[in-house]
């Protein structure tokens, strides 16, 4: 691996923590159902004036700063789109849609390097995640654009197809939901070092609607759930209805996917994945269940697909609640932002991906020698020729 983003960016991608451990604590046990039920009432409530109580039941700042991480992630992936239909890219896949799922996700992640902090499997829609655990902007458009100071595969990987072992970020693979089942091996690791009384944290793993229907995911429920070897696995699938060009409607007879995971008695939920204040305490939730019962939870986010599956489609504006419209008027109306608010905050981060983009065109592209690197750890030279 190239060196880590805080290396290669001035600045510090280190995040502080939105509340305090005895404060996040009071606020999942007392505002996680209240969130999900309020949510599910907000609009037409809010229309009739009416206060929007569920924004209360987290700090103002921690509020505002969502929006603001969703906000930063939208334009970052407009700018890969971008990026790509100018000719500067071979392919985008992106997240554009799931910001609400996302940025809360990264916000709660347990982060750091090794198994005593969280493991991340995810699939190429978590930019949001990123985001809002501290990566700069430039880091994804370097991947896009396959340049050799990419820190994540050295340019050599699709957009999105993320990689920080300093975060325990594992490889985003382009197979599809093959990270459920490499999900496992980390989760029993951790749950290992449980048993043995030794600071562990729990595996995370994403992935979409349609990807379930792989042997993977069914591996995934089959080990995470074995009675008395159960692994503290957070597995979630985001729901956005579509795989590829083929509606959910169409191949699923299961109501929720989150259903099936109750053959297997794992725990399971279904979550606005538009709502950043379920999703956050939704999420808050399953995490501090999973680290007290070393068991794992499945938890199904209903999201939007905005921009497409991918460039393959076009990634053109599609129909599709968008959950940062959603989450801005809600803020508007509440009087937590200014109407002009969020058209502010998306100019300053169209400026800095514009400029971040023009950095990375003058940057370099791999070299043909360098396709044997980073292919064994410790960087050892993968040339067969020379073995």
């Amino acid at each position: 691996m190239s060196p880590t983003p805080s290396k290669r960016v001035s600045g510090s991608v280190s995040r502080k923590k939105p509340m305090g451990k005895g404060s996040t604590k009071s606020a999942i046990k007392a505002g996680t159902k209240a969130a999900a039920k309020i949510s599910a009432k907000t609009s037409a409530k809010t229309a009739k004036g009416a206060k929007d109580r569920s924004l209360g039941l987290l700090p103002k700042q921690l509020v505002i700063q969502m929006l603001d991480m969703m906000v930063k992630s939208r334009v970052l992936e407009e700018r890969l789109i971008k990026v790509y239909k100018t000719g500067d890219a071979f392919f985008w896949i992106g997240g554009p849609g799931e910001e609400a799922f996302g940025v809360p996700l990264g916000l709660l992640v347990n982060k750091g390097q090794g198994p005593a902090h969280d493991y991340l499997h995810l699939h190429y829609r978590g930019t949001p995640t990123l985001i809002a655990m501290g990566m700069p902007m430039i880091e994804s458009i370097r991947l896009i654009m396959n340049r050799s100071t990419d820190v994540c595969t050295g340019g050599r990987n699709f957009a999105n197809h993320y990689c920080f072992p300093e975060w325990n970020v594992v490889p985003v693979g382009s197979p599809i939901e093959v990270q459920y089942g490499m999900a496992v091996g980390t989760a029993m690791a951790q749950r290992r070092r449980k048993m043995n009384k030794e600071a562990s944290g729990v595996t995370i793993v994403t992935g979409g609607d349609a990807g379930t229907a792989e042997g993977d995911f069914a591996s995934c429920l089959i080990w995470a759930s074995r009675p008395g070897k159960e692994v503290p696995l957070y597995i979630t699938v985001q729901n956005n209805k579509w795989g590829i060009s083929t509606s959910f409607d169409d191949q699923h007879g299961e109501k929720h996917i989150a259903d099936r995971g109750k053959a297997f008695g794992i725990r399971t939920n279904v979550v606005n994945g538009n709502d950043p204040i379920e999703s956050y305490f939704a999420i808050s939730q399953d995490l501090e269940y999973i680290r007290k019962n070393t068991k794992p939870v499945l938890t199904e986010f209903m999201v939007s697909r905005l921009y497409g599956h991918s460039s393959a489609s076009g990634a053109n504006r599609e129909a599709g609640d968008c959950p940062i419209d959603l989450f801005e008027k809600r803020l508007v109306d509440s009087k937590y932002v200014a109407p002009g608010f969020v058209k502010e905050l998306w100019a300053k981060y169209d400026a800095e991906s514009r400029e971040a983009a023009e950095i990375v065109r003058k940057e370099p592209v791999p070299t043909r020698e360098s396709i044997w690197e980073h292919v064994y750890v410790g960087s050892e030279n993968g040339d067969w020729r020379k073995f």
